[in-house]
């Protein structure tokens, strides 16, 4: 039973028992009875005016307890007049206007806080309490190469391949970095806050890529122009040497003369083979800014491949090439990109033995290029060192093949990976965009 019903209960009860009262005195003394009759009326009112001074400020407190349950925080109520009721209505109005500022402040703050996440260069992966995705920024969908909807829900642990062993490794408090694809290097990062009293994650991943490459080429270019002055020098000195040694060949005795012209041509070759060496060297730093213009794809794979046939011929390899019917224009600079095509199937061509295989795929949408080849693939532990300047894998290699296909796609602007797909074949895939 509420307040109110016992209020009136008790109402009732009590002038029943005066209107009883009021019975028996007519019975006795009309005069009485006319008193008697004249204070219940007068009780009456007082009960009534009694009834709306007690309720009104608990309809009041009602009224405001729905507005703040709706989450309306725009009602204030008005002053009526009565000391006390004003007093509550003063401090639910200041209570109210409180809560309005600091649910706008909140509402403020957050929408900042999504305009930074959406904003944000770093990939930002924010978990639910079970650890499963529960939203992503761009950045991130753009470094998983994935629609937001196919990694919503989904843990870690179901993401591509290589980022859920890497993200796997990934401990609060403690950066891991790594690299994708031989050439994409990723630093993320693990932290936990507070969201309804519970714990939650979120991951953070920055691509250093950028700045590595920058210091990288700073480094070697410095290193390889040191080089090639030393170098050029010292060979031009030798060479000059060199030949001037050749005229006193006729003077040296017929028994010696054979050898000393093989010496002194292994001298001249070697010195040849060192500058070609650090020549090599220097076109990587020298290579200019691209010229770019529309550049008909199809003659340019068609020409490549007439260009390779014969060493393809030679090996026994056969070279598919698959175009669009309609013609493809991109924009690019046409000697530097032939340049690293022709590299990229040279270097899918030695991976291939006898009898093998390199296809070449060229689509319109998304513009892109694949190159793959059922070599060996790559291994485990060569991975994470593809792209890196002068590193290679063959015992008279320099390392300047795919350095120089860095440099020229990433002086386009073009995406692009090298990787073993997961029927064993190695594919480099370009992304013309």
């Amino acid at each position: 039973m509420n307040l109110r019903t016992k209020f009136i209960l008790f109402a009732v009860v009590v002038h029943g028992l005066l209107a009883a009262m009021a019975w028996f005195l007519l019975q006795e003394n009309k005069l009485l009875f006319l008193g008697m009759e004249a204070l219940v009326v007068a009780s009456i009112v007082i009960t009534v005016q009694l009834y709306g001074a007690f309720f009104k400020p608990l309809n009041l407190i009602r009224a405001g307890i729905e507005s703040i349950r709706d989450k309306d925080f725009s009602t204030k109520f008005v002053q009526v007049g009565q000391p006390e009721l004003d007093e509550l209505v003063d401090v639910y109005n200041r209570m109210i206007d409180q809560l309005r500022q600091e649910r706008v402040a909140q509402a403020e703050k957050h929408y900042l806080l999504e305009k930074i996440i959406q904003a944000s260069p770093a990939g930002i992966i924010l978990l639910d309490f079970d650890n499963h995705i529960e939203s992503i920024n761009p950045a991130a969908e753009r470094y998983l190469n994935l629609p937001t909807q196919e990694l919503l829900g989904k843990p870690l642990a179901e993401l591509p391949e290589t980022w859920a062993q890497q993200l796997a490794q990934v401990q609060a408090g403690q950066p891991h970095t790594f690299r994708m694809s031989g050439i994409r290097t990723y630093r993320a990062h693990r932290a936990h806050f507070i969201d309804r009293g519970f714990q939650r994650s979120f991951v953070l991943i920055e691509e250093l890529t950028e700045a590595i490459i920058k210091n990288e080429r700073q480094a070697y270019e410095k290193v390889i122009r040191m080089m090639s002055h030393e170098v050029n020098n010292s060979t031009g000195a030798i060479n000059s040497i060199l030949d001037s040694v050749q005229y006193y060949t006729p003077q040296i005795e017929e028994d010696h003369r054979e050898d000393f012209t093989y010496a002194l041509q292994v001298a001249i070759d070697r010195n040849t083979n060192l500058s070609r060496f650090m020549a090599n060297f220097a076109d990587v730093v020298r290579l200019p800014a691209p010229v770019k213009k529309p550049i008909p794809m199809q003659e340019l794979l068609q020409r490549l491949e007439r260009l390779m046939q014969p060493q393809l011929e030679k090996r026994h390899i056969t070279l598919c090439l698959k175009t669009p019917v309609e013609p493809m224009h991109v924009p690019m600079d046409e000697q530097q990109m032939e340049q690293a095509l022709l590299n990229i199937l040279k270097n899918a061509m030695e991976a291939v033995k006898s009898d093998g295989h390199i296809w070449v795929e060229l689509q319109q949408q998304p513009p892109r290029l694949s190159i793959t080849d059922d070599g060996e693939g790559i291994p485990e532990h060569v991975r994470p060192q593809l792209f890196t300047p002068f590193f290679s894998t063959k015992e008279t290699g320099q390392g300047i093949g795919l350095t120089m296909i860095r440099e020229i796609l990433l002086s386009h602007g073009f995406s692009f990976s090298l990787e073993t797909n997961p029927q064993g074949y190695t594919l480099f895939s370009i992304l013309f965009r």
